[in-house]
């Protein structure tokens, strides 16, 4: 759909899926921005017990912190089985920067130190926004990431 580079920003499980889209795509994706990224979540953020019953076919109904509702059938979390990233190095030579909150109840922020860990880019950094949720829609939040956006932007390329 385009053409050059591109800096890619994904939020939640978009964060997971743009470490993929650089994966993919090293000479195009210039810079990446995680969002309380939540790569492989479909390993540490079910319990075994919930694992287990959607290895064996079921779909999962449950509630969420922010009481919104989740539906996770079990083919949509094999699949992410298969798609995990943090067990080894991740061939990401790009700028990565990670946003996240200390709060966020979703994602716990240490999901986002362990990603820098496994990314062989040297251009790593990692900005904990104190109080913030998962979301980091307040204003305040949201001017950290259009701060960050703007300067990989201002970069050379």
């Amino acid at each position: 759909m385009t053409d050059g580079p591109i800096i890619v920003l994904g939020s939640s499980m978009g964060g997971w899926i743009g470490l993929h889209l650089a994966l993919r795509m090293p000479t195009r994706v210039t810079a990446l921005v995680g969002i309380a990224a939540a790569p492989d979540f479909t390993e540490w953020a079910f319990p075994q017990h919930l694992k287990d019953r959607m290895s064996a076919g079921e779909t999962l109904r449950r509630q969420l912190p922010d009481g919104s509702a989740q539906v996770t059938t079990a083919g949509f979390w094999q699949s992410g089985q298969e798609m995990q990233l943090l067990g080894s190095e991740l061939a990401i030579d790009c700028p990565v920067r990670l946003i996240h909150g200390d709060c966020d109840d979703v994602v716990p922020v240490e999901i986002a130190f362990r990603l820098k860990d496994r990314l062989r880019s040297r251009d790593v950094q990692v900005t904990v926004i104190k109080g913030g949720g998962h979301r980091l829609s307040e204003p305040h939040e949201i001017d950290a990431i259009l701060r960050t956006v703007g300067a990989l932007m201002e970069r050379p390329q």
